[in-house]
């Protein structure tokens, strides 16, 4: 038994080497890569990490929430991990970004890739090159070349406009310039709408009819998420209708049950949950299985940071589809890069021509790099068996932590 001894949580910040502006939150000019990642110590010595993205420091007092939860328990326990993330939940906290560490420390407890304990075997990934900014048709199109010339025969792009028309000719350009030689996908992030700074616009089912129309005439490959991601009923008539793929699923925080209902209402051709928020590995695993018997597909959203693309990478080697659909791999320069996004890890997922060897490291397949870690990450929480004793005089008093302990303990036993 793996018992967790230890849970640290740190910031980062990496700087981009220049503003990125991601269609999804129209007049934001990010500037930095922003996460927080969580490393998981047990007692015999091992080490698990992941990370969840973070706008600023809005978890600053997550740690004080799920140190008494989880420190004592036995980390190897997946089951009991999504059990005391659930129970976090209860009170609003949705944070199934932490399970995937577990897994971390699974595969290494075991000496194997955590694809491998799911199933998958070693071999290579065919990825499609996810651009993240909405730019001018020219700048698009000199996109997908450089693309094109690194080796990627698939890209997705970015229509975000409130003019509908626009968004139209932004498509019917690039078509035509590019769509000989490369698939492409089109993304409308309707998904999750945000307009905490500009505007964006709010699609309604006539207008997704509309633009579906469009992408079959200029033979796109798919069109994601077109909807808000809870309009079950738009989404299902809207995939009736189109003759192009539907696709989306990315931010699903309930986990299963939310795609179980989706799945029984046929909302999409195509899902894509990121397990660092539809559930951790475990549920993300059950949802691809859920796919594969249903007969839709799946590739995972990734667009998080280096240590999300791993955890979605390893789901995706496991899956079933890998030898038929395209994982996301997020680059837009100038401001995205493989860089910026994977500067936490000591060997960064670098393509070759469009495609990935699978990572052979043992757990999530990455080592962190100490020193961009120090540099540019700040430990905002630290606690391990005697600080939880502390804690919990601190804010309980001594009588009633004795009695919580002695409850526990005879659990246990």
């Amino acid at each position: 038994m793996s018992k967790i001894s230890r849970i640290e949580l740190f910031h980062v910040a990496i700087p981009l080497a220049a503003p990125f502006y991601p269609s999804w939150i129209p007049g934001l000019p990010q500037m930095e890569n922003r996460f927080d990642l969580i490393k998981i110590t047990t007692e015999d010595g091992i080490t698990g990490y992941s990370a969840g993205p973070a706008m600023y420091h809005e978890r600053r007092g997550l740690g004080d929430l799920i140190g008494p939860y989880l420190i004592g328990e036995d980390a190897t326990d997946i089951p009991l991990i999504q059990q005391r993330l659930r129970e976090i939940s209860y009170l609003g906290w949705r944070q199934f970004w932490i399970e995937p560490a577990f897994w971390d420390i699974l595969g290494k407890s075991k000496n194997l890739p955590v694809y491998e304990l799911l199933g998958g075997k070693a071999g290579r990934i065919n990825l499609y090159a996810s651009t993240g900014e909405l730019k001018t048709p020219d700048g698009i199109i000199n996109d997908a070349e450089a693309h094109y010339k690194a080796g990627f025969r698939t890209i997705k792009i970015r229509v975000h406009d409130m003019n509908e028309t626009d968004d139209i000719d932004r498509l019917t350009t690039i078509a035509k310039a590019i769509g000989g030689k490369m698939k492409i996908g089109v993304d409308a992030n309707q998904g999750w709408r945000v307009t905490i700074i500009g505007d964006a616009p709010l699609w309604d089912l006539p207008r997704a009819k509309r633009f579906a129309d469009v992408c079959a005439d200029h033979n796109i490959a798919w069109l994601e998420e077109p909807l808000p991601m809870d309009d079950y009923e738009s989404l299902s008539e809207l995939r009736s209708y189109s003759r192009v793929p539907i696709a989306g699923g990315e931010l699903h925080s309930s986990g299963q049950v939310e795609f179980d209902t989706m799945l029984e209402k046929g909302c999409y051709d195509i899902y894509q949950p990121d397990a660092i928020f539809t559930g951790g590995i475990s549920q993300t695993f059950e949802i691809a299985k859920k796919c594969l018997k249903k007969g839709v597909s799946y590739t995972p959203h990734t667009w998080t940071n280096g240590i999300g693309f791993a955890v979605n990478l390893q789901l995706m080697a496991a899956s079933g589809f890998s030898s038929t659909m395209e994982l996301e791999y997020p680059v837009s320069p100038p401001g995205w890069t493989v860089p910026s996004r994977d500067a936490i890890l000591e060997t960064p997922f670098t393509h070759d021509k469009g495609t990935l060897q699978l990572p052979t490291l043992p757990g999530l397949g990455f080592n962190i790099n100490r020193k961009i870690l120090k540099k540019y990450g700040k430990r905002f929480f630290n606690m391990d068996k005697k600080r939880l004793i502390w804690f919990s005089i601190r804010t309980r008093g001594v009588k009633i932590s004795k009695e919580i302990d002695h409850i526990k303990r005879k659990k246990k036993n």
